[in-house]
């Protein structure tokens, strides 16, 4: 029987399936500085969104922290307690510095920021079955896996949405895990190297972090980029592998890694796409999902530079204004669209592809 969570309450029916807390944010004497990471774009995310005026915080579902007993849904009991030695927190973050502080400041100001985006992400894929969409403003820790922490990720939050999935909703048992981010999502794949009901797609600059050949054996659909792959190509093999996938297997729940550090100048992901790009490449995947009834749970994940927030808002308005997402949209409740509407809107996208 499934534990009780707080992560699974319903929240208030008014709000849009976007998770957020203030909590995200991890800010400490400048430490974090010392990571290529913007460790604040989750809010600045927020702040444009408000701007905009597409939302405002009572219209935000708040994240909540995962507890121990979340995580023990994935994670083993030995690596939570590794969690304990600073040093360890330091290798995983990438923060060296944080190795010298006194355990309790890490876990109140580096790990509860990641473990209230981890409960951000599990909240996000029960409102994505419900509402046909949801969106994390943070999550997608894809380097992450039951036993094992790096890359900046300590919770493995895809891998732990997908199993409370799994355990508490009725009706989701297949899922799909399309993974866009610039780095393989090696966590999410060791997690689900033998399990049929998961369906990986990645694609990823094959040259750097992690090079993990073991967990490469769970992707069903690999797409590997060379270096500084440009918009036309990267976002004809996108269009091409999510339709792909998505004919090849059909799930219950699509969790979408949104990485934006397939940016342009990105320090880490060594590709050239452009914002424009990026904003079309989420708009591939929403409507593939969208054509096909199938709920989308988008996460944030990797993306260094300070002009990524603004790029993950435009993305989120443009899927607002081609009515993508709204804020009362029910996956399961619309006719199913024929296969040949299915195939003609296909072609349509990729004609519109080639003339960007």
């Amino acid at each position: 029987r499934p534990h009780r969570t707080e992560l699974y309450e319903d929240p208030p029916s008014g709000c849009w399936p976007i998770v957020y807390s203030p909590d995200y944010n991890i800010t400490f004497m400048g430490l974090e500085k010392l990571h290529p990471f913007d460790a604040g774009k989750w809010g600045k995310v927020i702040n444009f969104l408000k701007e905009e005026k597409l939302i405002a915080d009572d219209l935000i579902v708040q994240a909540r922290e995962a507890t121990d007993e979340d995580l023990l849904v994935v994670h083993t009991r030995r690596y939570l307690n590794k969690l304990k030695w600073s040093f360890v927190v330091a290798t995983i973050t990438e923060i060296p510095p944080v190795a010298f502080l006194p355990n309790f400041v890490v876990q109140r100001k580096v790990l509860r920021p990641l473990r209230t985006q981890t409960g951000g992400t599990i909240m996000a894929g029960k409102l994505a079955v419900e509402r046909g969409w949801a969106i994390n403003v943070g999550g997608g820790f894809h380097h992450c896996s039951s036993d094992k922490g790096g890359g900046f990720c300590a919770y493995a939050d895809i891998t732990l949405a997908i199993k409370f999935l799994f355990e508490r909703v009725p009706g989701v048992s297949k899922a799909t895990i399309i993974d866009l981010d610039a780095h393989q999502g090696n966590g999410h794949e060791r997690d689900f190297l033998d399990d049929p009901r998961v369906y990986i797609m990645d694609a990823y600059n094959r040259y750097i972090y992690p090079g993990d050949g073991f967990a490469k054996r769970a992707i069903k659909r690999k797409v590997e980029l060379e270096w500084g792959t440009e918009d036309t190509e990267y976002l004809q093999k996108v269009h091409t592998h999510v339709e792909g996938a998505l004919n090849e297997f059909k799930p219950d729940i699509l969790v979408y890694n949104a990485g934006t550090d397939i940016l342009d100048g990105d320090p880490l992901g060594g590709l050239a796409i452009s914002p424009q790009g990026i904003v079309k490449r989420d708009e591939v995947v929403f409507k593939a999902a969208r054509r096909r009834r199938i709920p989308v749970l988008m996460v944030t994940s990797g993306g260094y530079q300070k002009r990524t927030a603004r790029i993950i808002a435009d993305s989120i308005l443009n899927l607002h204004s081609l009515g993508l997402i709204h804020s009362h949209l029910a996956a399961r409740g619309a006719a199913q669209p024929s296969l040949e509407q299915m195939v003609r809107d296909s072609a349509k996208d990729l004609e519109n592809l080639s003339l960007q």
